[in-house]
């Protein structure tokens, strides 16, 4: 069934619909009177609302449920990321939105061979937070995820976040194996209802500097190895998210 988010905290059981939802439900996906979608607030709720009335201009809908969905990740994940080439962001965001990412960060790496023009840089990242829009109602989730950018990773306040990891090429070279294993063991052993928020920050195609490396260590970041094998800048976020939500989701 087709989600759609709203700027709205709460709605009243008949309401019109925003002229970007009517864009898509009625324009694009050609719904019709009679026809039911879910449309979430920003207080996380989920409405099961019907169309009850459809013009060449605009469409209201009553709301036929409402109820809350217990969809996002137990721990609020904050993917730091130096910019990648071409599209990869995107890509990023789109999947790392589906898996459960919180939020996104983007930085210029030392390392970044992609370079943002200050003046593009806001179009850049409403582009993304669009894309992370989208792929949040595809997946179905109750939130979305925020998108933001860093001119340079040390510009991030780290110490907001309760645990902090990066993924490091030369620790996988070196076999580390034990650093995700124990971060999984201390969320797992959280206090229950209590929300904690984990940053991890991946380097663009050609890694973290030296001097990148040792700002996130005076920052208490964990070194850590993915596996024995050596990941895009694309790919080891998406891996990261993914065994998180093995472990603390089905595990």
């Amino acid at each position: 069934m087709q989600r759609y988010f709203v700027k709205q905290a709460d709605l009243p059981e008949l309401f019109g619909l925003p002229s970007e939802i009517y864009q898509h439900a009625i324009v694009v996906m050609r719904m019709k009177k009679g026809d039911c979608f879910e449309v979430v607030t920003t207080q996380k709720q989920v409405l099961l609302v019907e169309l009850v009335e459809v013009t060449a201009q605009t469409a209201k809908v009553r709301v036929l449920k409402r109820f809350e969905h217990q969809v996002e990740l137990p721990v609020r994940v904050t993917l730091a990321c130096g910019l990648p080439k071409k599209d990869k962001a995107e890509w990023i965001v789109q999947k790392g939105t589906e898996l459960g990412a919180a939020n996104f960060i983007f930085f210029g790496g030392e390392y970044s061979v992609a370079k943002w023009d200050s003046k593009k840089q806001p179009q850049k990242v409403a582009r993304l937070q669009k894309i992370a829009q989208n792929a949040a109602e595809q997946a179905h989730r109750v939130v979305t995820p925020q998108v933001t950018f860093a001119p340079r990773l040390n510009k991030i306040a780290f110490n907001e976040f309760d645990y902090k990891v990066t993924a490091y090429e030369e620790a996988a070279k070196q076999g580390e194996k034990t650093v995700l294993k124990r971060l999984f063991e201390a969320l797992q052993a959280a206090e229950k209802g209590k929300q904690k928020s984990l940053i991890a920050v991946f380097g663009p195609e050609g890694g973290l500097s030296a001097t990148e490396i040792s700002d996130l260590r005076a920052q208490a970041f964990e070194l850590a190895g993915l596996g024995p094998r050596i990941m895009r800048a694309e790919t080891a976020p998406l891996y990261l998210l993914a065994a998180l939500s093995f472990v603390l989701e089905l595990g």
